[in-house]
Formats: structure tokens, sequence, C-alpha cells
């Protein structure tokens, strides 16, 4: 009893936290004159805090949270902020449930597959309801709880490591969040200005900056970025790079200390693979677009939005090959760098696994006492630390395969899709990106919006979280 108390209090905290900042959203209805909608809005803030405060008042314990409790909290969280911030998409647009609690966790996840085909007849109040829980849930939750309420003590590092956070910019976790929330209120504004400079319409503008740099990807057109001009789309690309990278070399950078953010091992492999990926996939392309400079065009944006797991556009990806939306899908998977907005795996599992392998073959060669340094971006691990690491990173990608096959094998069950097809929307759902061949849609059967759905609350939570409510949930009072 104990323990589901210090889980409903925590869960409690999380929803109050978000009622709170929901508020904020009644501004649009207000400016828009779309005054029947500020009852929805206020109705959602109003059902968060009622649970809120029912879960505190249910969960009063002094305890620290230890890590299994703050896991449990965050799928819960999660999982409960979508379904009750699917009402003004029920109620305002008229959306059936399933698709409002779908478009609800797209949001959230900072997936961006959406139910919605013409985000630009949508009210003003949903679009920016769809770009704000974006902007929210590409930072996470939970960090924004610890800004909002700064609840000191040990259990603050517990909880925000719950939401698959690790660094560490302060001594002081809430110094930490809030240094985190400064950088990103400080890159959203300078993403608006430089957007809004190259041309796009103000609202546009501040829209595609909070999801840009959310790396959600929920656009207010049709045809994502296609329509803007080259310019604006080129812009586009360091905006989504940005959200890419972790805040905490963000936060190097703004110091003025740019040799330690350019040596990030995290941010040096992004770059790599944004300019390698652009270059292999304008090879697949080239031949289905009339000239070499319009296949790196096309290919280099969508391959950026891919890795960065933005899911913007500027194409229609349902005529490509086979090859090339394999070749996507495998970027979609990678995802951005760990403590950044992306999803994916993430570029650290991904260099630590590598030079696992590196480290296993060089082994083979030694002589049987003979030792080696185990470095990683510059630090030395000890043996000990590194074979911890790679054990981590490589149980979390093989649940992370797992699920990823599961979902591929529903999807081609209850659809019509091709193989490729079905990697790709799924790698997209459970990446958190959002790019689409045309799968997703609303009317898509049920069981693959849940399958979609599942796919991208486990990949933005990292799966273990997920594993450890379930376990809970079936256990019982002995879950703990």
């Amino acid at each position: 009893m104990k323990d589901l108390k210090i889980v409903l209090r925590d869960t409690g905290a999380v929803l109050i936290a978000v009622g709170v900042i929901t508020l904020f959203v009644e501004i649009i209805p207000i400016i828009f004159g779309e005054y029947e909608n500020i009852k929805w809005i206020f109705l959602t803030s109003i059902i968060f805090f009622f649970f809120g405060s029912l879960f505190l008042a249910a969960g009063r314990n002094p305890d620290e949270p230890k890590i299994r409790h703050a896991m449990i909290t965050a799928a819960l969280s999660w999982l409960m902020i979508s379904l009750i911030s699917s009402i003004p998409f029920y109620y305002i647009e008229g959306m059936d449930f399933l698709s409002s609690f779908f478009e609800s966790v797209a949001g959230w996840t900072g997936t961006g597959l959406t139910m919605i085909s013409h985000p630009e007849t949508l009210t003003a109040t949903i679009q920016f309801w769809r770009s704000f829980i974006q902007w929210i849930g590409g930072v996470g939750v939970i960090v924004l709880t610890l800004v909002v309420l700064a609840r000191p003590g040990t259990g603050s590092f517990t909880l925000y490591r719950s939401e698959a956070r690790e660094e560490k910019i302060h001594p002081s976790i809430i110094s930490t969040v809030k240094t985190i929330w400064w950088i990103f209120l400080l890159y959203t504004f300078i993403a608006i200005a430089i957007l809004f400079a190259a041309g796009m319409p103000i609202w546009e503008a501040v829209n595609h900056a909070m999801t840009g740099l959310a790396t959600g990807g929920f656009s207010v057109t049709s045809d994502s970025m296609a329509s803007y001009s080259m310019y604006v789309q080129m812009l586009m690309v360091p905006i989504m790079m940005a959200g890419a990278i972790a805040f905490s070399t963000h936060y190097e950078f703004l110091k003025g200390k740019i040799k330690n953010f350019l040596k990030d091992i995290q941010t040096q492999v992004l770059i790599f693979l944004i300019f390698a990926g652009a270059f292999i996939l304008t090879y697949i392309n080239h031949d289905i677009y009339p000239n070499w400079g319009t296949a790196f065009k096309m290919s280099a944006f969508q391959y950026a939005s891919a890795l960065t797991c933005t899911g913007f556009s500027t194409t229609n990806l349902a005529p490509w090959s086979g090859e090339a939306k394999l070749f996507i899908s495998i970027a979609m998977i990678i995802g951005g760098a760990a403590g950044s907005t992306a999803g994916g795996i993430k570029l650290f599992r991904i260099i630590l696994l590598t030079k696992g392998v590196g480290w296993k073959i060089r082994k083979i060669f030694l002589p049987a006492r003979g030792t080696f340094p185990h470095k990683l971006g510059g630090k030395l691990l000890q043996r000990e630390e590194a074979i911890e690491e790679i054990s981590e990173a490589a149980i979390v990608s093989f649940l992370w395969m797992i699920l990823l096959v599961v979902g591929v094998f529903v999807i081609l069950q209850v659809t019509h899709a091709s193989v490729e097809d079905a990697i790709f929307e799924v790698c997209s759902a459970q990446g958190n990106v959002g790019l689409s061949v045309g799968l997703t849609s609303i009317s898509m059967p049920s069981a693959a919006k849940l399958m979609l759905i599942i796919n991208m609350w486990m990949g933005r939570l990292e799966i273990i979280p997920i594993l450890v409510l379930i376990r809970a949930l079936l256990r019982g009072g002995k879950a703990f």
C-alpha cells in the first residue's frame, strides 16, 4: 500500500502540473474569437486537476520514490495525460474516441502521425493544441512537473530518469530542468524569428517552430513543408537538428564552449550521418527525379527529418522504392541524441554497441591477460563500467526490436500494406517520427490504430517503464 501511495502521489503531481499549463492554451480561442472552444480547454484542465488532486489525496506519503515507482509513475502519467488530452479533439473537432486518443498520443510522444488529413481546416484552438502538446511532450511531462512544482530531494532525479533522461547540467536536478526549459524557450523564440524572417506567416512560424524544435512534426498545412520555399526548407533542417542534439551539449554552446559542443560524440555522429545518409539516399532516389539536384533536395530533407525524428516532409513518400523506404526506416530506428527531444533507439546506444563490437574483436587478438583502454567520446571507462553500459544499450535495443517486429506483424495482418510500408509506418510510430507512406489515416482499422498507439507510447518511454507498469498491474499488491 505504501508503494501504491508513492505512485499515486507522484502521478497526481504530474497531472496537476499539466493541468496548470493547459490553462495557458485558453488565450488562443480568446484571441481568435473561438469562444465556444474555451469551455473544452477549461474542461480538460479541470479533469487534470480533479484526477491529480484525487491521486494526491490518496497518496499521502513522505517517502522518496525508488526507480520502480518512478517508472510506473512515468508510464501511467503519459497514458492518463494522453487520454485526458483527447477531449479537445473529441468535442471541438468531432473525431471518434480512438482517433482522438491516437492524435493525443501522437502529440505528447512527439510522433506526428496524424488522423487529420487537412490540418489547415482545423480551428486555431486545435492547431495550437496539437503544437502545444508536442512542444511540452518533446521535453517531457515529468521534466515539466519538476520545474513547475520544484520539489527538491533525491526523488526528483529518480523521476527525471524515469522519462529516459540521464544527463545533469548542474548538480541540482531542479537547476538542470530549469536550464533545459530556458534553453528550449530561447531556441523556440529564435526558431520563430528565423522562420518568420524567411517569409513564413507568423501563425505558421509559431506552430512549426514549436513542433520542429520538439522534433514532433505536426503541421498546420496539408503538405507539411512542401509548399514552402527551398529557403524555408533549408532553414528548417538546422532547427530539426537542434532538437535532436542533447540539451547538455546546447548548454556548452551557449556558454561559449564551442570546442566542447563540436567534440560531443553524439553531435559528431548526428552531423556525419545526416550528410552521409543524404548522399546515399540521393543515389538510391536519383532515377525517380529529373536530375541529381532535385534528388538531393528531396532526399536530404527527408533523411534529416527521419534521423532527427521530426517527421516534416517535402514530398509524398508512397512512390519511393522499397530500398529508399527501408533506408529511411533505419534512420528512424537510430534517432537523435540521448538527452534531446528526439526519439529512436538513440545515437548514444548505437555508438556504444558499435564500440562494443570493436572492443570484442580487439580482445580476441590480445594475449590471454592483455588489456586495453575502453574510451568513449574521449572519456575513459573502467572495464566493468563499459560492460554495464553496453549491456543496458543491448537490452533496450533488443526489446525495441521485438516490439517493432510485433508491430509490423500486426499491421500486416489487419491492413493490405506491403512489408516495406508496414516496416516504415511502425518505425515511424515507435521512433516517434511521424513520416508516413499513407497507411496512417482516420479510416485505418482500429487494431492498427491501437498497435501504433502502443508503439508510440512504448517508444517514447523506451519500453521498460511500460513493462514495469504491466508487471505491477498483473501482480497487484505483490508488484513492488
